[in-house]
């Protein structure tokens, strides 16, 4: 079994090889010490296998890692106590989503903020049911009825996060082409525009507008997501969506450079109190 998204996986099994080394311990020795076979002390580092707090708790003991704030860190990487009690209830849904959705839905029910900017669709957040089962069922060709409203659970489920507490704090700059482009009728998209509006007007939501009349604008080659977290930095990390996969950047370089321009887009965005009154005009009119 696999415990926690790959990024997490990866970020931690580095960070116990190099405490491992650091302890002047092998492999094949570090396993002696915990009473497992070398095999699985391999996995664990290359991120090929999840590992859980209380393993995490024996390869600390065995390296002698006392650090009470180090040791936090990694048993955040581990799933302990993650998500301010959000529950990993999107378990239920294996049969139907990818690995790397579920990745993205584990990484948001854990993070304190995420930062997105959106060029085609409403964030999922932010969706309406009808709205979410028109994108779902564009998005993936030959779903069946069963299935599509599986996936349309897990939207609208996912959005509970903005309702737990603490809540996500969701900051979205929007390009126009989100709130023009019809999505299941006119109807459906005028009450999916009011949607917005309500919850732009929520304290953990910010969404800001970037209108056709800003121009060429750094966001152009497509959109990204950007999750935080409230325990440390080095969790954070950008997601890239592709058709059939998901990018996931780690490095404080990307990180940095994303952070960067998405504070950039916000600066060209209409204000938040602006976009809710374009999002009005244009849903009087959808």
């Amino acid at each position: 079994m696999q415990h926690g998204p790959a990024v997490r996986r990866r970020k931690l099994g580095a960070e116990l090889r190099a405490l491992r080394t650091g302890a002047g311990l092998t492999s094949g020795e570090a396993a002696r010490l915990v009473g497992w076979h070398q095999s699985k002390v391999s996995r664990i580092e290359t991120g090929a296998s999840g590992v859980k707090p209380t393993d995490v708790r024996l390869l600390l003991d065995a390296y002698s890692v006392h650090d009470p704030q180090l040791r936090e860190f990694l048993m955040v990487l581990a799933g302990s106590h993650e998500g301010g009690g959000r529950h990993h209830w999107w378990h239920a849904y294996r049969g139907v989503l990818p690995p790397t959705y579920r990745d993205f839905i584990s990484l948001e029910s854990q993070a304190s903020a995420m930062r997105t900017l959106e060029t085609s669709v409403v964030p999922g957040l932010l969706q309406t049911p009808e709205y979410a089962r028109a994108v779902t069922r564009a998005a993936v060709d030959g779903l069946d009825e069963e299935k599509l409203d599986a996936l349309v659970e897990v939207r609208l489920a996912r959005q509970h996060v903005l309702r737990s507490d603490p809540p996500l704090e969701l900051s979205a700059v929007l390009d126009e082409a989100v709130l023009r482009r019809e999505v299941g009728g006119p109807d459906i998209m005028a009450r999916q525009l009011a949607r917005l509006v309500e919850a732009g007007r929520l304290p953990q939501v910010r969404l800001q507008v970037l209108p056709f009349t800003a121009g060429a604008h750094i966001g152009i080659t497509g959109p990204f997501v950007i999750f935080s977290f409230s325990r440390t930095s080095d969790l954070d990390v950008v997601v890239l969506d592709h058709l059939t996969s998901s990018l996931y950047l780690e490095r404080k370089e990307d990180l940095q450079a994303y952070t960067e321009a998405f504070d950039a887009l916000r600066i060209h965005a209409l204000s938040p109190e602006d976009s809710m009154d374009y999002i009005a005009a244009i849903g009087g009119g959808a």
